[in-house]
C-alpha cells in the first residue's frame, strides 16, 4: 500500500520522526535511529557546541543524506530568538526546515503560542519550511496553516513527561480541521500512545524522551515504529462505531435447537 507521508512536497516512508537529544550514548543513538526506521531527526542547534569547529558534534555522527534533518530552535524565549536559531540553523546546517519552538516558562515548558506564530510569520518571510510545536489549541493551528507553515505540531502532553495524551479530543479537531500535515510532538511515554494519536487520524508523531531516555532505546525505537504503524493502518481501516450495549458476534436468529449465540 502506496500510504507515504508528505511534508513540502517531500515524500517520506517513516511516519515516526525522532530526537537526538538525551540519549546517554552516541551508541544508543544510532541503535535508535536505526531500528526506528525514521527519516526525519531534529536537532537543537543551540545546544550545539559550535563554537570549535574542530569539535565533533552531533552533527557529525550521522550520515545526513539518508535523513531529512529538522533543526530545531529549542532555548528560545521570544520570537526574536527563535528567527536567529532560525537562520543560524540554515547557515550550519544547509537546510530551510525549521522546527520553530518558542518557550519562555522553564517548569512546565509550554509554548508561548503569541510568540509561536510571530516567528512562524518572520520565518515563512524569509523562506524557511516552518514546522512549529505548538500547544494544542484548534483556531491557533488554523492559524499557523493559514499563514503557511507545512505543519501545525502539537503537545500530547509537557515534554519529556512521558505522560501520554492528555490533548486527544483537542488533537481530534485539529486533525479534522487542518490539510496539513498533524505531527503530535512531546509527552509520548509508550507506543501505545502513539499508536492512540495515529488512530485519531494524526500523520506523524515526533518522539524524543521516550526513546532516548529507554532502558533499551534501540529496542524502544522499533517498538514505536511499530506503534505508529499499527495505528495508521487503523485509522486507514476504519474503526467500528462505539455503542452503549453488547452486539453479539455471531447470529442470535435462526439458530439450532438446542444451541445458544455466543457473544
Amino acid at each position: 500500500m502506496d500510504d507515504q507521508l508528505t511534508i513540502a512536497g517531500k515524500t517520506f516512508n517513516s511516519r515516526l520522526m525522532t530526537g537526538t537529544g538525551k540519549h546517554k550514548t552516541v551508541e544508543d543513538l544510532m541503535a535508535s535511529v536505526e531500528k526506528s526506521q525514521t527519516e526525519i531527526i531534529t536537532v537543537a542547534i543551540r545546544r550545539l557546541k559550535l563554537d570549535n569547529p574542530n569539535e565533533k558534534t552531533i552533527l557529525d555522527d550521522l550520515n545526513w543524506d539518508n535523513y531529512q534533518i529538522l533543526p530545531n530552535t529549542a532555548g528560545s524565549k521570544t520570537a526574536d530568538e527563535a528567527v536567529f536559531t532560525a537562520q543560524l540553523a540554515r547557515e550550519v546546517t544547509g537546510s530551510n526546515w525549521i522546527k520553530i519552538e518558542v518557550i519562555p516558562d522553564p517548569k512546565y515548558l509550554l509554548p508561548d503560542p503569541i510568540g509561536t506564530l510571530e516567528a512562524a510569520q518572520k520565518l515563512i518571510k524569509d523562506g524557511f519550511v516552518c514546522l512549529p510545536y505548538m500547544g494544542a489549541d484548534p483556531e491557533l493551528a488554523k492559524r499557523l496553516e493559514d499563514i503557511g507553515c507545512a505543519t501545525v505540531m502539537p503537545l500530547g502532553s509537557p515534554i519529556g513527561s512521558g505522560r501520554g495524551v492528555l490533548t486527544a479530543e483537542e488533537i481530534q479537531i485539529i486533525v479534522e480541521q487542518s490539510s496539513v500535515p498533524v505531527v503530535v510532538d512531546a509527552g509520548l511515554g509508550v507506543p501505545s500512545d502513539a499508536s492512540t494519536v495515529m488512530e485519531l487520524g494524526a500523520d506523524a508523531v515526533l518522539v524524543n524522551t521516550a526513546i532516548a531516555q529507554a532502558t533499551n532505546p534501540g529496542l524502544m525505537g522499533e517498538a514505536f515504529k511499530l506503534g505508529v504503524q499499527a495505528g495508521r493502518k487503523a485509522y486507514l481501516a476504519g474503526r467500528i462505531p462505539v455503542i452503549d450495549k453488547a452486539s453479539a458476534s455471531s447470529p442470535t436468529e435462526d439458530v439450532a435447537v438446542g444451541v445458544t449465540a455466543s457473544s
